[in-house]
Parts: C-alpha cells; structure tokens; sequence
C-alpha cells in the first residue's frame, strides 16, 4: 500500500495556510509598505508549513505566496507592475521561482538541522529564521540578475547612492529585511512548535 504524502491532518493544515497566505496577499495584513522594501508576513504561514509539512508543503506553499505576488504586479503594486512591464517572463521568475525555492529549501534544511544533536531542539527556530532570509536572499538575487541593468533599476540605484549591485541591495533591503526575518523567528516559531505538538497527539 502506498504511502500517503500528506496525513489527513496535514493535507487540512495545508489548506489552512493556503487560505491563510490568500488572506494576507489580498489585504493589508500581508505587507507592511514603506520607503524601501515591503515587509512580507507571508513568509510566516510558508515558512511554518515547510517545518512541520517538509520541503514538498514548503514549495506548494511558496508557490502559493508566489503566485500571489505575481499577482500583485497587475496593478496593485508599483514597484511589480513596472517590472512586468519591463519583462513579464523575469518578474514571473523573480515573484515565483524564487518564492518556491524559499519554502522548499527552508523544509530540507529544517529536515537536515533536526539530525545533528547539538541543535535538535532549537532547530525550528533556527528554519523559522533561515526562511525570510532565503526568501530576500532568491528575491533580491533574481532581482539584480535580470533587472539591475535596466533604466529603472539603475534609476533607482542611483537615487539611493548605491555605486554597485551589492550596495543597492543593502540600501534597497535595509531594516526592513531585518524586521522580517524576527517577525518570522518568533511568530514563525512558536506556531510551528505548537503545531507539531498537535500532529503529533493525533
């Protein structure tokens, strides 16, 4: 008999976070925007699901946020809708590609950090943390790849002072990739935490 890929309970904790990622896209609550960067929660419910799901709920669910952001681009954000119309093949890559290799490699390497014994417990903490960090790091990566020599980057890099690659994506992630990374490592964290207690009672 084959093994199933989700439990029952997990397949209905995965249309929980879904439901809870389509919430946040589609309302304030999803993104807090400023000058720079925009603070994405979403990497919570990505990042939570990849802990406790494994990589292949990490990747359904970074699709999902993917997706989302793609769909963003059409209109409900600026800085997505001027990079879709620079080039919608590379704004696909950069909104979902990179999303999905967020969630996937955040559920191989939580899978990876809870075999070594020195970390084994705080290993969820630290998967909590490493998911808004991969989700900056392939975002802003795809970002510079395809669109850091075109008019409107280089415009923007120039109004930040930013002399070279490295330096606008300091300028341009600034405090805000920060603020992310221990939004997801606390909230992140201790649901993940408290969800795996529950999957494992029943």
């Amino acid at each position: 008999m084959e093994k199933k890929v989700f439990s029952t309970k997990q397949f209905v904790e995965l249309a929980l976070l879904v439901a809870i990622i389509l919430l946040m896209a589609f309302t304030p609550i999803g993104y807090i925007k400023t000058f720079g960067l925009e603070i994405t929660l979403i990497v919570v419910p990505v990042a939570v699901g990849a802990v406790t799901m494994g990589p292949l709920a990490g990747a359904i669910l970074g699709g999902v946020f993917g997706l989302t952001s793609f769909i963003q681009c059409f209109g409900m954000s600026a800085f997505g809708t001027v990079l879709l119309g620079i080039n919608p093949i590379y704004t696909f890559i950069v909104c979902f590609v990179s999303r999905v290799l967020m969630g996937w490699l955040t559920g191989v390497i939580y899978q990876g950090l809870k075999k070594i014994q020195p970390i084994r417990k705080v290993s969820v903490v630290i998967a909590n943390l490493i998911g808004p960090l991969l989700n900056t790091l392939f975002f802003m990566g795809t970002l510079v790849l395809f669109f850091y020599n075109t008019e409107y980057i280089q415009g923007l890099a120039e109004s930040m002072g930013a002399s070279g690659a490295l330096a606008f994506v300091v300028a341009f992630v600034g405090i805000n990739g920060v603020i992310e990374a221990l939004v997801c490592f606390v909230v992140g964290s201790a649901i993940s935490k408290a969800l795996q207690v529950v999957l494992k009672s029943n």
